[in-house]
C-alpha cells in the first residue's frame, strides 16, 4: 500500500513537560522546535506527499485566555520561524480549520506562509489549527446550503429537495483539495480515541496508537508506524 498522507494527533505535550518537572509549555515548544523539524525532513526522505499535525483545536479554547495567549505566541513563533526554515527547504504549506476566529497576526502569517510555499513541491505540510471534525462537516453544510440559496434555491429551511452527492459535499470540506489519510497516528499514553479528528476524511484510514507522548516521536517512531501500517489489509469493501 503506498503512503500518500499521513496525519498525525499531536498529543501529549503537557504530560511531557509534567512528568519532566518543566513549566506547562516546555513539550509545546519541544514539538514546534524538534519534533515536528525531524519529522517532516523524515517524510521528505521517504517521499510522502502529505503530513498532517493537529495543532489546535475547536475545543482548546475551553482552557481559557490565558492558555490561549501563551499558546499563540508560540504558535507565531512556530509560523514565523521554524516553517519558514521548511518552506525554505522546498516544503508547501496547508492549513485546515477555521482561521477567521484566530488572531489577525496569525492569520496574517498563515497566508504570507501559503502564498510563499505555493509553488513548492518536496511535501506539502497541512497545519490543523482550529480544527474539528464535527465543526469542519457543519461550515461544509453551511456552504453548501449558502451555494444553493446563491442559485435561487428556496430558502434554508425547504432545502428538503436538494440532492447532495459525496463528491459535492466533500468539495466544501477544508481538505477538498488533500488526499484523504491513509495512516492517521495518535501519541499519548495509547489513547484510542479520535477526539473529534478528521471525522470525514478517515473512513478508511489506518489507525494507530502508541503510548508515545508527541515530544518523544521521533522518526524512529514514525518508521514504526509506518511498518505497521504495511501489514494491514485495506480492502475499501472489496
Amino acid at each position: 500500500m503506498t503512503l500518500k498522507h499521513i496525519a498525525i494527533i499531536c498529543d501529549g505535550n503537557r504530560r511531557w513537560a509534567k512528568r519532566k518537572g518543566l513549566p506547562e509549555f516546555t513539550g509545546h515548544k519541544h514539538a514546534v522546535d524538534t519534533t515536528i523539524d525531524n519529522l517532516v525532513n523524515h517524510a521528505i526522505k521517504l517521499k510522502i506527499p502529505y503530513l498532517t499535525f493537529w495543532a489546535l483545536s475547536t475545543e482548546n479554547w475551553k482552557r481559557g485566555k490565558i492558555w490561549m495567549n501563551k499558546y499563540f505566541k508560540l504558535m507565531h513563533h512556530f509560523f514565523n520561524h521554524n516553517l519558514q526554515k521548511l518552506i525554505n527547504k522546498g516544503v508547501k504549506v496547508q492549513t485546515i480549520g477555521d482561521l477567521a476566529k484566530l488572531p489577525q497576526d496569525i492569520q496574517n502569517l498563515i497566508k504570507d506562509l501559503k502564498k510563499q510555499s505555493k509553488n513548492n513541491k518536496k511535501i506539502t505540510v497541512v497545519i490543523a489549527i482550529n480544527y474539528g471534525g464535527q465543526d469542519e462537516i457543519i461550515r461544509a453544510i453551511n456552504k453548501i446550503i449558502a451555494h444553493h440559496l446563491r442559485g435561487g434555491v428556496a430558502p434554508a429551511a425547504h432545502l428538503g429537495g436538494v440532492t447532495v452527492t459525496k463528491k459535492d459535499f466533500e468539495k466544501h470540506l477544508d481538505t477538498k483539495n488533500i488526499p484523504n489519510p491513509d495512516l492517521l497516528i495518535r501519541p499519548g499514553d495509547n489513547n484510542t480515541r479520535l477526539s473529534n479528528f478528521m471525522l470525514w476524511q478517515i473512513a478508511y484510514s489506518q489507525l494507530y496508537f502508541t503510548n508515545t507522548l508527541f515530544p518523544d516521536f521521533t522518526p524512529k517512531e514514525l518508521d514504526k508506524a509506518i511498518t505497521w501500517y504495511h501489514t494491514q489489509t485495506k480492502n475499501i469493501g472489496k
